[in-house]
């Protein structure tokens, strides 16, 4: 009796046995035949789109004119104030002349005293009583009364002093009391021409090159004239009405900075612009029959830029890709891909180098269009 049921026993557990082990095969068998996961993929094309590169720039009046004294004297009248609109030739300030006016009396009289000497020594000359020496040396002694009468009378004219241009009035650096004199360090004001204004910004070396290679022309003044339209980004964040224009470039590198400066023109028909804005340029760079794939393709890893493959059976491989720009939300690649690959569009944070898909194919038009935000803050 006891011998059956140790008999039953182990048969009851040789049963067990075989049925466990055969649903682990069974498991293995699905795990092995489940289908490898489902992964939008795309052809790659080439493309030509255009960026835009942004460079703070300084706005200045095409020509800025500092008006300063030509005479010492103090300031008796200020006649303009700061950001008035002025003409060329229009009085901006006066200079007390009371002292030049004495000086002026006094080279005048010097000058009726030399002409009394030479009308007194012609005859004299004339009859042979002295020398003409002594007539030349008298007419040389009124010549030099005529010019010092001349130099004070300047004077006299230089205290009023006018705008050399038509512009803007800046800031008026002296007042009335003020003495002044050709020699200070800071203008009485300065005049601004604003009709059109210049936008200084600089390049860096590569990006001057890259500038002059994407532009047409066989000399610098043919690139620079073939140069793309800029739009300017004014300090309020918004865009300014008018498109400017590259104008020239100093075309040799500053030691110090590694930069070229360029010069801009924009027409300011609104005066909206004047001396000493600020704001950035925004300049546009196309990119002719480039790579590009959506940035929301690639990943990041120890400083490379990544990107997905499809090779052969369907798995999936790595490849650094160099990025030369970017276009919105899309990177142009500079290198590491090459049209008619096929790369993963989207879902890379779970994929593995060596794992193998199941391609759906999505067309290139339709695999780098942005994403659309759905949540704002």
């Amino acid at each position: 009796m006891k011998k059956n049921n140790l008999y039953s026993i182990l048969a009851l557990g040789v049963f067990f046995l075989v049925l466990s082990c055969g649903d682990k095969e069974g498991q293995a068998a699905a795990a092995t035949q489940a289908p490898p996961p489902t992964i939008p993929v795309t052809l790659l094309q080439t493309k030509t789109v255009t960026g835009y590169k942004e460079y703070p720039t300084t706005i200045e009046g095409i020509v800025n004119s500092d008006v300063r004294a030509k005479t010492s004297g103090y300031i008796q009248d200020v006649l303009v104030d700061e950001g008035q609109k002025v003409r060329k030739g229009q009085v901006l300030f006066k200079l007390e002349t009371q002292s030049l006016n004495q000086d002026a009396g006094a080279a005048k009289a010097r000058i009726n005293v030399a002409q009394v000497e030479v009308d007194k020594l012609i005859p004299l000359v004339e009859k042979n009583i002295i020398s003409p020496v002594q007539l030349e040396t008298a007419k040389a002694n009124l010549a030099q009364a005529k010019a010092n009468y001349s130099g004070v009378a300047a004077n006299i004219g230089y205290a009023t002093i006018k705008s050399p241009i038509d512009g803007y009035v800046g800031a008026i650096n002296f007042r009335e009391g003020t003495l002044v004199s050709p020699s200070d360090a800071s203008p009485l004001t300065t005049v601004s021409e604003i009709d059109q204004v210049y936008a200084f910004f600089s390049f860096n070396e590569a990006q001057y090159i890259n500038h002059l290679q994407q532009s047409e022309g066989k000399t610098k003044a043919e690139r620079i004239k073939n140069s793309p339209d800029l739009t300017l980004i004014l300090a309020n964040g918004k865009e300014y009405s008018e498109k400017g224009r590259i104008q020239t470039s100093t075309g040799q590198v500053n030691q110090s900075t590694g930069t070229i400066k360029i010069r801009a023109a924009f027409d300011n028909p609104n005066e909206i612009l004047t001396n000493g804005n600020s704001g950035k340029i925004r300049f546009p760079i196309t990119y002719k029959d480039a790579i590009v794939v959506p940035q929301s393709a690639t990943f990041e890893q120890q400083g490379n830029v990544m990107i997905f493959k499809l090779v052969a059976d369907n798995k999936i491989e790595t490849s650094i890709i160099k990025v030369q720009g970017t276009v919105d939300n899309l990177y142009v690649v500079a290198s590491g891909l090459k049209a008619e690959d096929k790369i993963v569009v989207s879902g890379v944070g779970k994929l593995r180098p060596g794992m193998v898909i199941t391609p759906q194919e999505t067309p290139f038009e339709e695999a780098i269009e942005p994403i659309e935000t759905l949540f704002r803050n």
